[in-house]
């Protein structure tokens, strides 16, 4: 495991700088944090980081975090992303949750609404 100061020394080759708020992570944090961030949002997986980082947008409009709002936005943009596609995934981020807000207050039944999403996936599917 690396040391603190290893990490940090990692993260500034990376980002240009260590952000104030990991530098403010609990030793036991920082490292596991830094190494998901290395190798899952920056490195190169099956999703496209653009397509990462348009997902980050919108999960930052449904939790209302005003700082990754801003951080997918930018990444967003940096790895290629229009801003009507930056658009299109904060719409998509906030119909998700305003369905999933709709379908949990009205307690739909779980079962119900698997049968019914694999029928009209099947529908959808067959007309295309």
């Amino acid at each position: 495991m690396n040391t603190r100061k290893e990490t940090y020394n990692e993260i500034e080759g990376a980002l240009g700088l260590v952000p104030e708020w990991m530098d403010q992570m609990p030793d036991g944090a920082l490292q596991g944090f830094w190494g998901m961030s290395r190798d899952f949002w920056l490195g190169q997986t099956k999703i496209p980081n653009k397509y990462k980082e348009l997902i980050g947008i919108a999960v930052s409009g449904a939790t209302r975090c005003h700082y990754c709002a801003l951080f997918h936005t930018e990444a967003a943009r940096l790895f290629g992303a229009s801003d009507d596609e930056i658009a299109e995934a904060s719409m998509m981020g906030a119909f998700t949750m305003a369905a999933s807000t709709f379908i949990n207050a009205q307690q739909i039944d779980a079962d119900k609404f698997r049968e019914e999403t694999k029928s009209i996936i099947a529908h959808v599917k067959s007309s295309m």
